[in-house]
């Protein structure tokens, strides 16, 4: 691994962090990425990184838990070798927009109960559902858009 690869790894370290993954997990999924080789043994996940083997454990399951992780065996080998999740772009647009749906149902069920003395926040509320909704409607049309630019 040479010096560039651990900064870049540090760096996308940073960034799944701060989208809310702990610490060990946003450094292996990094890793992942950034490594050579695009599969990666329990051993050499740990020793790369200085990481415990409880911590690696613990950070591997929860990324294969939120399917952000694969593994795969060798035929004759105990081993497994876990290997960044690849999806398509379209399954992760529908699971954006499964996501966006649900919450806004949710946020539609606020609405409803919320009283009428707090008028300022519902009516806060209330945007950010049309905002939702039009984020809804709108991302199929621009992946749609994408592929057909594709050819």
């Amino acid at each position: 691994m040479t010096e560039k690869q651990l900064r870049l790894i540090e760096k996308l370290g940073v960034f799944y962090e701060k989208g809310g993954m702990q610490p060990a997990a946003a450094r292996i999924l990094a890793l992942l990425l950034v490594s050579d080789n695009i599969e990666l043994t329990f051993e050499e996940i740990y020793e790369t990184l200085h990481l415990s083997k409880s911590a690696t454990s613990n950070a591997l399951n929860f990324l294969l838990n939120t399917d952000k992780l694969e593994y795969i065996t060798q035929p004759g080998e105990r081993r497994r070798y876990f290997r960044f999740k690849m999806r398509s772009l379209k399954e992760g647009v529908q699971k954006s927009l499964e996501g966006i749906a649900a919450y806004n149902i949710l946020l539609k069920e606020v609405l409803a109960q919320r009283p009428e003395s707090t008028e300022e926040f519902n009516a806060s509320l209330e945007e950010n559902s049309q905002f939702l909704e039009f984020i809804r409607e709108e991302l199929p049309k621009l992946f749609q858009k994408w592929e057909a630019s594709r050819g």
